[in-house]
């Protein structure tokens, strides 16, 4: 049984439509959505912040830095044309084994390969090509892990799910650092060791996960209108997904302002030194991470009990925001902390019940992977545009004695932050 697609989809999703019946699973499908989230962004992210830099800087010390920059712009692009591909294709498979599961196997198996690649590249192009296999493993399991929640919640009992999915990122950098650094400096147990349990938890929710397959008649014909819906939704049709969408891009680009300037704001601003930056960013993102996870679980949960997302999502981006301000006012390590405090309250209460929102805004039930592929754009393209106009924000009112404007940058942040709470008020269908 399926939900015819018709013509009725351009009015916006009321949140109640969905698929026939909801399993509603309980505490073990929340354990194994929650192990495959966080280990599969702790194998990718272990990768991007701590081993690729230091297997790049094996290759050529010299030009370190430009070897992360082309493989990370490779795994951009990638990025940019899977997600929704990958979305799209698991909406449309017919695999007995269901419309999920084919992609969680297949993340496995392609996070094992590119760590491989990882961990015996000798050149630049090898380098790149593990990094953007790796990317396309973490699409593909990451939207068989996302389109998984809708699938299987009712729209009122998506909290904890949405919680533990959306705080994966969050934990998974503590996770993955944790785990690289049990096994410093050994490089091929950091880079294969977080592959390895990712692939299990991946396998593991495949397991368990009861996806119901399609046959070839329950599937829309694929004409030129819906290769092209594959890369956009309209937002004249669907206006409430449209800011939703915008809502979070501005989020992600302050939390992507965070994330990518951090050790310089340490090392410059609060004249921290460097060989005390990557202990001072695993305490800063433990600290943040973990409150981050904490705060999801009881804000999804919260969430669901009185019925309501609106006010979670938009408070959740005004303390973010608060945050981002109490950054740009510190002048100790210890300031910053509880700034990061604050941001953590902030991107765990957004992280969980926005996502939770999310589903109940997409166009069609039927296309939830590929509708929630283009919405991961909003989280991936900020990681592209943020660098792209730092050193335009950081050079106003640059000095000698300040050469980097963090003032200006973070604000900005503080400012996107607070448009993103903001575009969340109009939108309809949920309270």
């Amino acid at each position: 049984m399926t939900l015819q697609h018709t013509d009725a989809d351009t009015a916006e999703p009321s949140g109640a439509a969905a698929v026939p019946a909801f399993r509603n699973p309980g505490s073990g499908f929340l354990i194994s959505l929650g192990l495959a989230a966080i280990l599969l962004m702790a194998s990718l992210l272990s990768v991007g912040i701590l081993t690729m830099p230091l297997q790049a800087n094996a290759i050529d010390a010299d030009n370190a830095t430009t070897i992360v920059s082309v493989a990370s712009l490779g795994a951009g692009i990638a990025a940019l044309i899977a997600f929704p591909i990958a979305g799209r294709l698991s909406d449309r498979t017919t695999s007995r084994l269901g419309r999920r599961r084919p992609y969680l196997i297949a993340g496995a198996v392609l996070m094992l390969a590119g760590a491989t690649l990882v961990l015996i590249a000798t050149s630049t192009p090898v380098l790149t090509a593990g990094w953007v296999t790796m990317n396309l493993g973490q699409i593909a399991a990451f939207t068989a892990l996302g389109a998984s929640v809708p699938d299987q919640f009712a729209p009122e009992r998506r909290g904890p799910a949405s919680a533990l999915f959306g705080v994966a990122g969050a934990a998974g950098v503590v996770v993955g650092l944790w785990i690289g650094s049990l096994f410093s400096p050994n490089l091929a147990l950091m880079i294969m060791v977080p592959a390895a349990l990712c692939a299990i938890a991946l396998l593991a929710f495949a397991a368990v996960l009861r996806d119901q397959p399609i046959d070839a008649s329950q599937r829309h014909p694929l004409d030129a209108r819906e290769i092209v819906s594959t890369f956009w939704v309209s937002p004249r049709r669907h206006p409430s997904y449209a800011l939703a969408f915008a809502s979070r891009f501005a989020v992600f680009c302050a939390i992507a302002a965070v994330n990518a300037y951090m050790a310089l704001y340490l090392i410059l601003s609060l004249h921290i030194d460097p060989i005390d930056v990557a202990g001072k960013m695993f305490l800063a993102n433990l600290l943040s991470g973990g409150l981050a996870f904490i705060i999801a679980n009881i804000a999804g949960r919260l969430s669901d009990k009185v019925g309501r997302r609106k006010p979670f999502v938009v408070a959740s981006a005004l303390i973010f925001t608060v945050g981002l301000g109490l950054i740009v006012a510190a002048h100790s390590f210890e300031s910053f902390l509880w700034a990061l405090v604050v941001m953590g309250i902030g991107q765990g209460i957004y992280l969980a019940v926005d996502f939770a929102l999310i589903t109940q805004v997409l166009p069609d039930p039927e296309t939830a992977a590929k509708d929630l592929g283009i919405m991961n754009l909003a989280n991936s393209l900020p990681n592209i545009l943020v660098p792209a106009v730092a050193p335009t924000l950081l050079a106003i009112g640059a000095s000698a004695e300040n050469p980097q404007n963090f003032t200006v940058f973070f604000l900005a942040a503080a400012v996107a932050g607070a448009i993103g709470a903001l575009l969340i008020i109009p939108i309809r269908g949920v309270r």
